[in-house]
């Protein structure tokens, strides 16, 4: 019983880990679109919902689908413009139209795009990593500062909310140990919104204006229509989400020392698209893994997939139980921020510790990382940099992991698989002089 409620706390902290950065995609999306309160309660239970589905799908590993790795499924934040200017422009129907055809593609190009994985080698997975820690340190401090647009942004009260979360984390993590070093996060957050409730600043109107059960409906926003440029731009974005995923597909695999073949990409992929499909079919947005758990996993040294079956499961109650789920939604930004900077500073410590394995006497590789992390970090902190190229290249350039991963897959071809290369033909002539 006491195990039980070790993996059910585990479970949940996973979820709070999460659950703001999948909240945020229906919230802008239905906000710009003008949805209605009983609209926007739609949008977001069943987008968590989905969340638990689209999750279970990577954790159940069949010869079809399930990459098997402890990996948590998202929203994609990078969805969230193309999907207000496809529903401003052509409709609600388009966006769901689109999403469906782009989960198609990921299905039918699944096979083919796993076939990058001889393009991942230590210098680009471990860069990629470290990109992905360090484009996601900004989410963070914004919202330990109060979150950007806050009329209390950087405020004293809001500053010290969130670093005290970050330094109860530290606390528990250096003077706890097992379980309780395990669930350091989880503690966090429970400590630093009982104090924001101690001040009277947490507010619990969201609770008691939620629904208690909700069951989610396919087409709820009416059949999904075709328009070709929202259905190539979404496939821009499945792209895109696909890059991303493979970043925390490796760096998932290198925390539980397992190493990827072609055919688990495949399976991942494909969980993916059939999440995508789903996601249409039920009114929701594209789906990818989500960085934030892969911090939380080497944070709190548990590695078991159970874990993540129990925060699938959560997701999906929350969805349909939609006043449960809004009391997640009532933590203070500033404390969500404190927890997000030690989560995803985890992220870019594994992203260097899989660069330790690195041939550091190569000045190539030097080169490789140098520049993947600086255009990576770079477009990050100046989205507006690519702002002159058509919108269509900016999907891919103004994401600050994308780029960086871009960079570093195109170094590595250019210095290492180049030089393999020749290095092989040159054997091959030796050889023939030989005979």
């Amino acid at each position: 019983m006491f195990l039980k409620g070790k993996i059910l706390a585990l479970g949940f902290q996973h979820v709070l880990a999460m659950y703001a950065g999948a909240v945020i995609v229906p919230l802008l999306i239905g906000g710009a679109l003008s949805f209605s309160g009983e609209q926007m309660t739609y949008l977001v239970s069943i987008d968590i919902f989905m969340c638990g589905i689209a999750t279970l799908l990577q954790l159940f590993v069949n010869r079809f689908f399930g990459i098997g790795l402890p990996v948590v499924l998202g929203c994609a934040v990078q969805a969230i413009a193309p999907i207000i200017l496809i529903g401003q422009n052509f409709g609600i129907g388009a966006i769901y139209g689109s999403i469906i055809a782009s989960g198609l593609f990921v299905l039918l190009i699944a096979p083919f795009f796993s076939k990058v994985v001889r393009f991942f080698p230590p210098v680009v997975t471990g860069s990629v990593v470290t990109v992905i820690g360090l484009t996601l340190i900004p989410v963070a401090i914004n919202n330990l500062a109060g979150g950007v647009g806050a009329k209390d942004f950087g405020s004293l009260y809001n500053l010290g909310l969130g670093f005290g979360t970050l330094l109860l984390i530290i606390l528990v993590y250096r003077f706890g140990n097992g379980f309780m070093r395990a669930i350091a996060v989880l503690i966090g957050l429970f400590g630093g919104a009982l104090f924001a409730f101690i001040m009277g600043k947490m507010d619990f109107a969201p609770v008691s204006m939620a629904q208690w059960f909700h069951v989610p409906v396919p087409f709820y926003f009416g059949m999904p229509t075709f328009e070709w440029s929202a259905i190539i731009t979404m496939i821009l974005i499945s792209l895109v989400s696909m890059v991303e995923s493979t970043g925390v597909y490796f760096a998932l695999a290198d925390i539980v020392n397992r190493p990827l073949e072609k055919k688990d990409l495949t399976r991942g992929y494909r969980a993916e698209g059939l999440a995508i499909i789903l996601g249409g079919i039920f009114n929701t947005f594209p789906y990818t893994g989500y960085s934030q758990n892969v911090g939380l996993v080497q944070l709190s040294g548990i590695k078991t997939r159970n874990v993540i079956f129990v925060a699938a499961s959560f997701l999906i109650v929350l969805g349909i139980v939609p006043k449960i789920g809004a009391v997640t939604t009532i933590i203070p930004t500033p404390v969500l921020g404190g927890a997000m900077v030690a989560m995803f500073g985890m992220v870019v410590a594994q992203g260097i510790k899989m660069l330790g394995r690195v041939n550091f006497t190569s000045q190539e590789n030097l080169l490789i990382i140098a520049c993947s992390v600086g255009v990576g970090l770079g477009v990050t902190v100046v989205p507006n940099l690519f702002a002159a190229f058509p919108a269509f290249i900016q999907l891919f350039t103004s994401n600050g992991i994308v780029a960086g991963s871009v960079t570093a897959i195109s170094l590595n071809i250019i210095f290492n698989m180049k030089k393999k290369v020749n290095s092989e033909e040159l054997l091959t002539e030796k050889s023939v002089h030989v005979k």
